[in-house]
């Protein structure tokens, strides 16, 4: 057998099971971008802000707790989830505006420890 098939993958840095989580994150945060930009486009600057840095933080928890990317995971779901997006049946109730997102994603952040990545309403 072939010494490159028989050696087992130990050079991977990040768990195949936390990277994959990595990427749905990330294409979830691309698609909400594509999505605000289409539907909402005075709030993308803002919420390509928060993009940037929920995608800072998916890649620098990648080998964290699981605690702490569960907490990532959810900061991504909250700004990404829009309710009103998903069923066209609630279309009366107001959509959530982007601004609506920065105290969570602050709490999170500084509840990681990473308040040099908190938004400013501004």
């Amino acid at each position: 057998m072939d010494d490159r098939r028989s050696a087992p993958i130990l050079t991977r840095t990040v768990p195949r099971a936390a990277s994959h989580e990595s990427d749905v994150l990330l294409r979830q945060l691309d698609a909400h971008l594509a999505w605000v930009q289409a539907r909402s486009p005075h709030d993308f600057a803002l919420a390509e802000r928060i993009a940037v840095n929920l995608r800072r933080l998916v890649a620098e928890t990648a080998r964290a707790s699981a605690a702490d990317r569960a907490m990532v995971r959810a900061a991504v779901h909250f700004v990404v989830v829009r309710r009103e997006r998903h069923h066209y049946h609630h279309a009366r109730l107001p959509q959530r505006p982007v601004s609506a997102d920065v105290p969570v994603f602050n709490e999170i952040v500084t509840a990681l420890g990473r308040q040099d990545l908190a938004l400013s309403f501004a």
